[in-house]
């Protein structure tokens, strides 16, 4: 049976859905949820923190509590963190090679001129050193962004949010920032051609070179 924290936590769901609230929105206060529900300060504290742990309400210092970035995710990270260990990257790689290259297939029959814009920019992410200042375009999700299905977008931008860390260390042990470049832009390319078998095979490829890479390297937990 639900305890009165989890009933909780989702009333204060129910209170930023019904009233339309997005990412960055301020709700009301601790204080002001204890008087709506009858209920101790503490214990909405206790439901707010459960939010907090999945990212779908972020405290300010000094400011209050606001929409977090992940109210919206179908998918969930596991705030207590499980360790990394070989086989869970290579877990999030075979996850990705079901769903992405038929993604691409998709999105090559489907993209729009400002699909395409945002897929060039984002391209540029693959460039980026390991450790150094991300852009705010992640190929991938764009990628899917392109397909037309907001579903689609929001199923792989979880799946990578989920497994964070995972998708860190395959960056790192991928480091040719010049081999991903044009990978990446081989697939752009056969987007804007709209040649959705050239989009999935290439999407494939990519995803195979980076799971020989990560299978490879030595084990590490």
């Amino acid at each position: 049976m639900p305890s009165l924290s989890d009933r909780l936590t989702e009333s204060i769901l129910g209170i930023i859905r019904d009233g339309g609230l997005r990412p960055g929105d301020a709700i009301p206060s601790a204080r002001e949820l204890a008087k709506r529900f009858a209920i101790t300060t503490p214990t909405v504290r206790e439901a707010l923190r459960k939010l907090e742990a999945t990212g779908a309400v972020e405290f300010r210092h000094g400011s209050g509590t606001y929409v977090g970035p992940t109210i919206n995710n179908v998918v969930l990270a596991n705030p207590h963190r499980p360790p990394i260990t070989k086989d869970s990257v290579l877990q999030l790689i075979s996850a990705r090679l079901v769903i992405e290259p038929a993604v691409a297939a998709q999105s090559a029959l489907a993209r729009r001129a400002e699909n395409l814009e945002r897929l060039e920019a984002a391209v540029t992410n693959a460039l980026v050193p390991p450790g150094g200042p991300a852009f705010a375009l992640n190929f991938h999700v764009e990628l899917a962004a392109a397909s037309g299905n907001p579903l689609l977008q929001e199923v792989l931008a979880s799946l990578l949010k989920v497994r964070v860390r995972e998708q860190q260390l395959i960056r790192a042990l991928y480091d040719n920032r010049g081999r991903d470049h044009e990978e990446h832009q081989a697939i752009v390319d056969a987007v804007r051609a709209q040649d959705a078998v050239r989009a999935e095979q290439l999407t494939r490829a990519h995803l195979d070179n980076i799971r020989q890479t990560v299978e490879s390297a030595p084990e590490f937990s």
